[in-house]
């Protein structure tokens, strides 16, 4: 009885794994007669087992076998139709302290639909960079937040960089199918006008702006960082990945390699309490309460509010 349930567990495990990963990678109506296969492999393998355990067994270690080969053999790609606002990841070509970012998006957003595209070549001297601010935009669960990072230069130029998902034309994002290679990851480069006031004024999520205490070389260090990691996806297409490949992560990743130092934590995977994190590292400021902190990084309100005229990187450091 014992091993015949152990055999019904793990056979219950592995099929709602691989039912869920052709759910995700095979589109209808193919993903219906894959689906029933393996339901009924898995059906057949918990018969047999009752009656044969090690028949059950071997027949279930084939059967995953065969699954992890194919798992294996799904590759990402930088070759699709993607969606518009994601359909060019940013590169650059770096010669001493000057970048040179193509794919620079600089969308008109009417509507989380609707916009006008624009996308541009930017010329940056890392000689004049003067800050770097912390975006954290949240939208559903106070736990998860997506995270940019925003370089502000001495020329009143800012560019803000910022790791998402690269969805196809049409696709939904979807947390679940994160885990099962759904989406692959893009680099996107582009004006605080699109990217944050999409979320401020567009899709009115709950935004925070953090100015973060880095020094000069810390500063072009993390620039860096992101246009290399930005031309590491260009040349070589990733998966996108919920908890370990997200935009968070890739913030982490590079700051470790300014300062291998910064110790783990888990508010890096729920990223709505990284604000909590920076405080205690000291990189945001810490001289008035942290809740003062975040009450004055918030933005949404200072751009909703704002004249449509108005500077928008001006109006959402109003407070800051």
């Amino acid at each position: 009885m014992g091993r015949g349930f152990m055999l019904f567990a793990v056979t219950s495990v592995a099929a709602a794994l691989a039912l869920t990963a052709v759910w995700f990678q095979v589109k209808p109506p193919y993903c219906w007669f894959w689906m029933a296969a393996i339901a009924i492999v898995a059906i057949g393998l918990i018969g047999v087992g009752l009656r044969r355990w090690k028949i059950g067994w071997g027949g279930l270690a084939v059967a995953c076998l065969v699954g992890v080969v194919w798992w294996m053999s799904i590759a990402p790609s930088n070759d699709r139709d993607w969606a518009p606002d994601v359909a060019h990841g940013v590169t650059a070509d770096i010669a001493g302290p000057d970048v040179v970012l193509h794919n620079v998006r600089n969308f008109d957003w009417r509507s989380d639909t609707e916009f006008t595209p624009h996308w541009e070549t930017r010329r940056y001297s890392l000689e004049r960079l003067t800050s770097v601010d912390l975006v954290s935009s949240v939208w559903g669960s106070q736990a998860i937040a997506h995270t940019l990072i925003s370089f502000g230069f001495a020329d009143g130029g800012r560019v803000v960089f910022s790791a998402e998902v690269r969805r196809e034309r049409g696709e939904e994002f979807s947390e679940v199918g994160g885990f099962f290679k759904q989406f692959e990851l893009v680099m996107i480069a582009a004006e605080e006008k699109d990217i944050i006031r999409l979320r401020t004024n567009i899709r009115r999520e709950d935004v925070t702006l953090l100015p973060l205490k880095l020094t000069g070389a810390q500063a072009r260090a993390l620039f860096l960082g992101f246009a290399g990691r930005a031309n590491d996806l260009a040349r070589t297409a990733q998966f996108y990945q919920t908890v370990t490949t997200n935009c968070t992560t890739v913030i982490f990743e590079l700051a470790r390699h300014i300062d291998r130092r910064v110790p783990l934590d888990w508010r890096i995977l729920l990223s709505g309490y990284l604000p909590g994190y920076l405080y205690e590292l000291g990189v945001i400021r810490t001289d008035i309460p942290l809740d003062q902190v975040l009450q004055n990084a918030a933005i949404s309100r200072r751009a909703q509010d704002a004249p449509a005229a108005a500077d928008y990187s001006q109006v959402i450091r109003a407070g800051n």
